[in-house]
């Protein structure tokens, strides 16, 4: 029995031995060991195997390569002179623009800081530079317009002797410019630069507005007729909130309401009017309105226009003002959750209900499309007499008689800032302006005897 342990002892050491001794797999034994295991239909044996030779590889790369040092350790490097020569190489946050090679100048002296401190100018010289980097990547992108390949090709062609060799530097001062430099001059950001201590933070533009006054007052004298009372119930001074019924497919009562103010009271009180946003999503028209006057309405923008002690006009029926049916016209909808009462209150501001007459004629609302207004950004698309039976010469309102009303001052003096967040304050406060307005206009509605002629 001894000897049969000690024979197997001695042939499991023979085996261990035959084990070291024999050499590493070559890649062929490898690649045949996972062909008979595919053979064999064991895919789990070929991933294992397969993934132990791609670690031993990757293993053995590693070992072999040493990292090479990122700087040669035998250069005297200053480190004060690297840092100023890194904007030259184009390192940190001062890169070469896509759209330049290593070739061109490039100017990496950064902006000089006014010694006030002066953010407007900072901006400035921002601006001023962004505008050279435009201008020369709008040059590269159009061949006929390079500054650089016309002074190159003018050269060369003057050798050649081309007569149509041009030098675009040659240009005199009366030279009449270019289409890119006129509109970049008249509407782009050049022009709203040299304007901007004129318009206003939100967008009105007296220059712009001084070009449609006319047409305004033809539409207010003229076209509507407007009458307006009650001016005398605005205050001459101070915070104020003209809260009005809201009308019209084209809603353009807060233009006349600002028209009136203007011809009617001697141009005492400017009138700023806010208005819903929608608008501000339409091609030219939020922009139209932005430099007319018009506001978009959101309790920030009130606050800030309120605290400059301005006029403001607000329409708390929104949307649903504009949308309502003719059958329907003159009937106040839902004043929303008060919001023009908690803004008064937290300001402190005298509330003066407003009642128009007639804007609801201007475009008789038979049916509006709801369901596909969605895809244009529209909150309905409207259907009148007229449109969309004439097409956009549909939209033009019709020439009914306006009259506009100024009630009595509504003062929130003895309620104190804090009641802005009692709901049950606030709702009986905007419903009681609410039947106001509602009593002002079924008065106005009683006493005309035509819509065209009052």
């Amino acid at each position: 029995m001894k000897d049969k342990g000690k024979k197997k002892r001695d042939a499991g050491e023979r085996k261990a031995r035959a084990k070291k001794s024999r050499p590493a797999k070559s890649p062929r034994a490898e690649t045949a060991t996972i062909e008979r295991a595919v053979a064999a239909n064991d895919p789990e044996k070929v991933r294992a195997k397969s993934d132990k030779k791609t670690r031993s590889k990757r293993t053995r790369s590693r070992q072999g390569k040493k990292a090479a040092p990122l700087v040669d350790q035998n250069l005297d490097l200053d480190e004060e002179e690297l840092v100023r020569e890194a904007p030259e190489l184009g390192l940190g946050a001062r890169m070469i623009p896509p759209h330049m090679s290593w070739a061109d100048p490039f100017d990496s002296t950064p902006p000089t800081s006014p010694a006030h401190g002066d953010v407007a100018e900072q901006i400035k010289s921002l601006e001023a530079r962004l505008d050279g980097l435009i201008r020369t990547s709008i040059a590269r992108s159009s061949p006929g317009d390079d500054p650089a390949a016309g002074v190159a090709g003018d050269g060369a062609e003057a050798q050649n002797g081309a007569p149509d060799a041009v030098a675009p530097a040659a240009a005199g001062p009366d030279a009449e410019p270019g289409p890119a430099t006129y509109f970049e001059k008249h509407w782009g950001r050049e022009s709203l630069r040299s304007r901007s201590e004129e318009v206003d933070d939100f967008g009105l533009d007296p220059a712009y507005e001084g070009k449609i006054r006319p047409v305004a007052e033809f539409l207010y004298r003229s076209y509507f007729r407007t009458k307006t009372t009650g001016v005398e119930n605005l205050p001459a001074r101070g915070r104020c909130i003209i809260v009005a019924n809201h009308s019209g497919t084209l809603p353009l009562d807060g233009l006349m309401l600002r028209t009136a103010l203007r011809m009617e009271s001697a141009g005492t009180r400017d009138l700023r009017w806010l208005a819903e946003d929608f608008l501000f999503y339409l091609p030219f028209a939020g922009v139209f309105m932005n430099r007319v006057g018009a506001v978009r309405a959101c309790q920030e923008n009130a606050e800030r226009l309120l605290g400059n002690d301005q006029l403001v006009a607000v329409f708390p029926e929104g949307v649903h003002g504009i949308k309502k049916l003719y059958r329907e016209r003159y009937q106040l909808q839902r004043f929303g959750r008060g919001g023009f009462i908690r803004l008064a209150l937290r300001m402190r501001a005298t509330i003066v209900p407003c009642a128009i007459v007639g804007a609801e004629e201007t475009n008789p609302l038979l049916y509006r499309l709801e369901y596909l207004a969605g895809l244009i950004g529209l909150p309905y698309i409207p259907v009148t007499p007229t449109f969309p039976l004439l097409g956009p010469l549909g939209l033009l309102p019709a020439p009914s008689r306006w009259r506009i009303s100024f009630g009595e001052p509504v003062s929130l003096d003895h309620h104190g800032p804090e009641v802005a967040d009692d709901h049950v304050l606030v709702g009986r406060l905007s419903d009681r302006v609410r039947g106001t307005i509602q009593a002002m206009l079924d008065s106005g509605v009683r006493e005309r005897r035509s819509v065209w002629f009052g």
